[in-house]
């Protein structure tokens, strides 16, 4: 897909919260989907699963109590997402925290801010939610994504030297938080 944007006009841009996926939807959602993965943005897949292992993905994803999915738009259409993924219930200890997961941009739609919209976007969300701090993960090799968590305040608290096999090859992940909260103390204040 390449999206052209008239010269002097600004790009429609937005995040929103899905609950549901629209047979509208679907096709851009898995084309910037595939797009990201053959590019090798992060989403865990190093190849495109194809289009119904895809859409029953993204259907599954809605079915997850614990997950929720974001989409940036660009001019109407989807050109990635990102997942908020909340602690099991059974989980007490981490309940104060939940991760961003599979966050992408399309190579097509880069440049406008979108990813950056997009982790707000999932960060509010989790604010909203009560939860005090925010996890995330990503391979050595993004380093536009890595760049980009690090200006939004979010802190680099370890490396994985086997983060990822991609074509045999083994790459190097790192992790990061971003407190969303002040931190509470253990005298309840």
């Amino acid at each position: 897909m390449s999206m052209s944007i008239p010269a002097g006009s600004a790009p429609d841009l937005y995040v929103e919260r899905l609950k549901q996926i629209h047979d509208h939807d679907m096709p851009s959602l898995c084309e910037a989907t595939d797009a990201a993965i053959i590019d090798g943005g992060g989403f865990g897949w190093v190849t495109p699963p194809g289009r119904r292992a895809m859409e029953t993905y993204f259907r599954g994803v809605l079915l997850v109590p614990e997950r929720e999915l974001f989409v940036a738009r660009l001019n109407g259409d989807i050109v990635g997402s990102a997942i908020l993924a909340r602690p099991p219930r059974n989980n007490e200890a981490q309940a104060f925290a939940a991760t961003l997961m599979h966050s992408y941009i399309a190579p097509y739609a880069r440049g406008h801010g979108l990813a950056r919209l997009l982790t707000e976007g999932v960060e509010e969300r989790a604010r909203e939610l009560g939860y005090h701090v925010l996890n995330l993960d990503v391979r050595d090799s993004q380093t536009a994504a890595i760049r980009l968590y690090e200006s939004m305040g979010y802190i680099r608290w370890g490396e994985h030297p086997e983060y990822a096999q991609v074509r045999g090859k083994s790459m190097a992940g790192y992790f990061y938080y971003k407190r969303l909260r002040p931190r509470k103390t253990g005298n309840g204040e």
